[in-house]
């Protein structure tokens, strides 16, 4: 993609600033939570400061550090690393991914930037490419249901990107360069600066690429070429010893080149906080928060010019909520808080502007009823303009055995609230042959629209079942954990159960007069995702930290599973055409999911040399991507698995005059591309487009 006189200048002014203040020797502060100690603290798992090694929890942790050793650029890149986390292709979206923890789809993960929820699920996934990481300080994932904090789309976990706080009295910051293969382009630029009371931080990125196309039988590229900036302001202000204040202001733009079709995507988050500390045991904190996510989507026949889609997508949430936290003794906290969401939607494939707006309240203690024993206990409150109240309990505990071992468990439950989508959907696809979509609150009219232009043929569901209200998805997550640390060895061993009931899954309605059908949403599924994580870390010397993370999944649908029990469902041998009934042992489970997935990774330092080096290892077993024997389940006689495989990344970096550094790398660096076993006879679609190599130069100031 060609630069423009804006990107030209943008460049510009960011090297020249970073080359003026790279020239003059400065010491920075580390920050306390990013170095190699052994006690980094969170904030997510109990919305309160708390020691990683504490919790009782499963909480993955990714510093600063690691980002930068690896070369990532954006978030999707690094959870992929993680134990118990895949990112799982979403098609709906063009190409964006969605995260997936311990089997959890990513409709059900809520993710957050400081503390505070980001929107924009226009088909229920949240694209974690769109966030750059070149300000983050550490990334903290927590896995199961967190509701009790949290509410809804927390039923599945958490992921919180916190941002980088300024501690310099000197100005300082960064400027770096990525040019990878696809002709991605990556600039970004941050500035900070303390400066007694008052604090700030900026922060730029430019990411720009020519795309790439996993179906080259294919007209068009799977993902087109796109460019994208985010911008970062943030204010840290202590009006007093017992006052402070934080705003912040983010926004990003998105533009796809997809021309004669248009695509683009806003989002901009405004977020302050209040910390009022009247004494040194007693903590409020006042938050507003409003973001705003829009799209701007056509899609045109390049031939006649004739509009096929129109999907422009406006949502918008305002947040207050107040928080205090009041400490008894020492490691006895209790917290409580409440707040209030209003949302809003207008979309072009809803017939009006939606909104919902809920009212609720939380609480949490935590507490040590022995000394060497943990307690955690909580429970939230929510109240929906749409849906019955709920009601999120959780407790977790951790036990000290001995001084080097401690066993962890935890039992919650997760909801999420039916979406907008689910709710309020009008679409008709002109272009897909005329199938229709109705959100549950739409749908009685809906099919009366339909049957007065004579284009029902036949309804497929009793008419009194129409516009039944949804119910909430719910969730009950259990964890049990053992966690080992002595010396050099860290070791942690983590069972787990997620049970879901009245997940919301599409039906026919109707089928239509064309041939079509017309869909509609309803509580139906009742699944569960069991298994077992183990996370590894060993350091040799001081230079060599090896890490290693496997799961162990099993993900199923109960009802499924219950007709094989009755011997209600059937399937026919590929090889001898005979068709029998399955066994329990024959259903693979949910799809794409896959059974077993590994990480290896190495970080080396080269204090000689200024230099550090580092090797990541990521495998994924075998998973099916959907049923194609006509069963309603993916079985093993299904002919849609992707087979297992390897991603190998590989990073190396040198500093120079203290102030500089180059990093070279390749992902996949086996050059994996594979194939999608859903692709037409005669036809290739890849998995992977292939090895990409990168180059990137920071300059430091």
């Amino acid at each position: 993609m060609s630069l423009n006189k804006n990107n030209i200048l943008f460049y510009f002014f960011i090297f020249s600033t970073a080359l003026l203040f790279s020239q003059e020797e400065q010491q920075t502060e580390q920050d306390s939570v990013l170095t190699e100690n052994l006690d980094e603290v969170v904030v997510t798992a109990t919305r309160t400061i708390r020691q990683l090694s504490s919790l009782p929890l499963p909480v993955t942790l990714i510093p600063k550090k690691q980002l930068q050793e690896t070369g990532v650029t954006r978030l999707n890149e690094i959870l992929n690393e993680q134990t118990g986390i895949i990112m799982v292709p979403d098609a709906t979206i063009g190409g964006g991914e969605g995260v997936q923890i311990q089997g959890i789809a990513s409709d059900y993960i809520l993710v957050l930037i400081d503390g505070v929820p980001v929107v924009g699920r226009s088909s229920g996934n949240l694209d974690l490419s769109r966030f750059a990481i070149g300000n983050i300080k550490q990334i903290e994932v927590v896995k199961g249901p967190s509701s009790s904090l949290f509410g809804s789309e927390a039923l599945g976990g958490v992921i919180n990107i916190i941002t980088e706080k300024p501690t310099s009295e000197d100005i300082s910051g960064q400027v770096s360069h990525r040019a990878a293969s696809f002709n991605n382009q990556n600039t970004n630029f941050s500035l900070n600066q303390r400066k007694g009371k008052l604090g700030y931080s900026l922060f730029a990125d430019r990411l720009s690429t020519d795309g790439y196309d996993l179906a080259p039988d294919q007209d068009g590229q799977t993902v087109n070429p796109f460019f994208n900036y985010t911008f970062n302001g943030r204010l840290f202000f202590d009006a007093s010893e017992k006052l402070n204040v934080f705003a912040s202001g983010r926004y990003f733009f998105q533009e796809f080149d997809v021309s004669p079709s248009t695509s683009e995507e806003k989002d901009l988050n405004v977020q302050l906080r209040v910390d009022h500390n009247p004494n040194k045991k007693t903590n409020f904190q006042y938050e507003l928060y409003y973001t705003n996510y829009l799209t701007d989507e056509q899609v045109v026949d390049p031939i006649d010019n004739e509009l096929l889609i129109e999907n422009d997508f406006d949502q918008k949430l305002f947040r207050p909520e107040i928080r205090f936290n009041h400490s008894f003794t020492p490691g006895n906290i209790f917290t409580v808080g409440g707040g209030y969401n209003f949302e809003t939607l207008n979309r072009s494939l809803f017939a009006d502007q939606i909104s919902f707006d809920s009212q609720y309240i939380f609480t949490q203690y935590d507490f040590r009823p022995l000394k060497n024993l943990n307690i955690i206990a909580g429970a939230r409150f929510d109240n929906h303009s749409e849906y019955n109240s709920q009601l999120s309990p959780k407790i977790s505990a951790r036990y000290q055995i001995t001084p080097d071992l401690a066993i962890k468990s935890s039992v919650g439950s997760g909801f999420k609230a039916p979406d907008f989508r689910q709710l309020y959907l009008d679409f008709t696809n002109a272009a897909g042959g005329g199938y229709s979509v109705f959100g549950k609150e739409v749908e009685v009219a809906g099919i009366q629209r339909l049957q007065e232009n004579d284009e029902i043929a036949s309804l497929q569901v009793d008419a009194s079942q129409l516009g039944e209200p949804l119910d909430a998805e719910s969730s009950v997550g259990y964890n049990l954990g053992i966690a080992y640390k002595k010396g050099k060895l860290s070791a942690e061993v983590n069972a787990f159960r997620n049970d879901f009931k009245n997940l919301i899954d599409t039906r026919i309605l109707a089928a239509k007069t064309n041939g079509q059908n017309v869909f509609g949403y309803i509580n139906r599924e009742r699944v569960y995702t069991q298994g077992l994580e183990v996370d590894l870390q060993y350091r040799i010397g001081t230079n060599l930290r090896l890490f290693g993370g496997y799961q162990l999944l099993y993900a199923f649908d109960k009802d499924k599973e219950d007709a094989i029990e009755n011997g209600e469902v059937f399937a026919r041998d590929p090889e001898t055409l005979e068709t029998f009934r399955l066994t329990k042992d024959d259903y693979f489970g949910l799809e794409n999911r896959s059974r077993h997935t590994f990480n290896f990774k190495v970080f080396y330092e080269i204090p000689e040399w200024d230099a550090n080096a580092n090797l990541r290892v990521t495998y994924r077993s075998r998973f099916g991507l959907t049923d194609r024997n006509g069963n309603d389940l993916l079985d093993e006689f299904d002919d849609s698995f992707t087979e297992g495989y390897a991603l190998v990344n590989l990073a190396f970096g040198k500093t120079f005059f203290e102030h500089y550094q180059l990093q070279v790398g390749a992902n996949n660096l086996l050059d994996f591309r594979g194939s999608n076993p859903l692709a037409a006879q005669d036809s290739e679609v890849l998995i992977n487009p292939g090895i990409q190599l990168f180059m990137r130069f920071n300059i430091q100031f």
